[in-house]
């Protein structure tokens, strides 16, 4: 439909208005003779308005004539009806020539990539990896081998699941599943010791298979054998066996921060300015000069590119600048001023990091003053299921 509309543009068609009581039967002769119309809406039973290319406008009449009906025609659209409305405008023509031209070389490139991961699961430098891979803004569609970028992504990243490629006018789609991280699982026919993956104090150990290396109040490190993977009776001797059961831990978590007594602080003053530039694939024009007219601010920037149809892009895009105006301000915080501050940002911190809330069993703070401010740590002690099995090597 898309190329049918295209073709009725170039070669022109005129919107046009049928009224008789014979509108149906009007629309039987277009049907059997093969005349192509539409865009067809229906007024009152007597009215109709519909679309007809400019080489098919005599056969309407014609099926008009045979039904008693008038023809009028509404307005004219297409690419011969405006050469010939602006033929004497030579500079706009040669523009406009310039223009169809530019748009069909530029057809022949990619102007924009699309990258859609499930899920909205980032996937770090993936840009980066697929235009190493050879799909790169500007190049030509036909040296792009899609099923050679595949096999590159996939062979480098052990990140990604699945990928593909799909290539849409003068956009590219890529479309990427991440891979699950799954965890090393030892069969459970292998021998293995379960060892600690955290420092902590154990506080409940309970072997349901295997030999247990440790006791409660015991403190343990990272690797430490918390149970060993045998079992040895007094008639069978020493078995081997996977190793399982439920080892609990006092762990903790440490967060340190210094705050200055002397700080300096951003903060927006509300005030912003828009700068425009324009950017013809690598090359940029600004519409402004270079110095913004705030002493401090931060820049926001954002990309619009120019595309005719939802994906086909053109190598032309705005660029607008927002620079949001900036003051600092000069704070001075008294001894135990900048205690509390420090105490309540770590404390936030250790709150988002740990999940059950119910498994802290104590706080710590500790503040140390200095010169120029104040340390501050503050622990959490956690209780904790710890425990990794580890295959055992003979």
């Amino acid at each position: 439909m898309f190329i049918k509309i295209i073709l009725n543009y170039i070669l022109g068609y005129v919107r046009v208005i049928i009224e008789g009581y014979y509108i149906e039967r009007f629309i039987n002769i277009c049907t059997n003779n093969k005349i192509t119309i539409w865009n067809l809406k229906r007024e009152k039973n007597v009215r109709l308005y519909l679309n007809v290319g400019k080489k098919e406008f005599k056969e309407i009449c014609k099926a008009a004539k045979k039904t008693k009906c008038s023809v009028k025609i509404k307005n004219k659209k297409g690419l011969p009806f405006l050469l010939h409305r602006y033929k004497k405008r030579k500079i706009f023509l040669i523009l406009l020539l310039i223009v169809l031209a530019f748009i069909i070389i530029s057809s022949n490139f990619i102007w924009n990539i699309d990258i859609i991961e499930e899920n909205n699961q980032e996937l770090q430098n993936i840009y980066q990896d697929i235009e190493e891979a050879g799909l790169q803004v500007g190049k030509l569609k036909s040296s792009i081998d899609m099923k050679e970028i595949i096999n590159q992504i996939r062979l480098k990243r052990q990140d990604i699941a699945w990928i593909g490629i799909e290539m849409k006018g003068t956009n590219v789609i890529v479309k990427v599943v991440k891979a699950d991280e799954k965890p090393d699982i030892i069969d459970e026919e292998e021998y293995c010791n379960i060892v600690s993956d955290k420092v902590g104090v154990i506080t409940k150990i309970n072997a349901q298979t295997g030999t247990a290396n440790v006791k409660v109040g015991d403190t343990v490190n990272v690797g430490d054998v918390l149970i060993n993977g045998w079992m040895e009776g007094k008639y069978t001797g020493i078995r081997y066996v996977h190793a399982q059961g439920e080892i609990e831990a006092k762990v903790w978590y440490t967060k340190y921060k210094k705050v200055p007594y002397n700080t300096t602080e951003r903060r927006e003053t509300g005030n912003t300015e828009d700068l425009y530039s324009i950017k013809f694939n690598n090359f940029k024009i600004n519409f402004h000069k270079g110095v913004s007219k705030f002493e401090i601010y931060d820049t926001i920037e954002t990309e619009n590119k120019f595309k005719i149809f939802s994906d086909f892009y053109l190598p032309i895009s705005i660029i607008k600048t927002t620079n949001k105006e900036v003051e600092e301000i000069r704070k001075t915080y008294e001894v135990e001023e900048a205690k509390n501050i420090g105490i309540q940002e770590l404390q936030e911190e250790l709150d988002k990091e740990i999940e059950n809330k119910d498994s802290i069993v104590g706080k710590n703070v500790n503040t140390y003053q200095k010169e120029d401010g104040v340390d501050v740590f503050v622990t959490y002690e956690v209780l904790e299921n710890i425990g990794t099995n580890e295959k055992i090597v003979f």
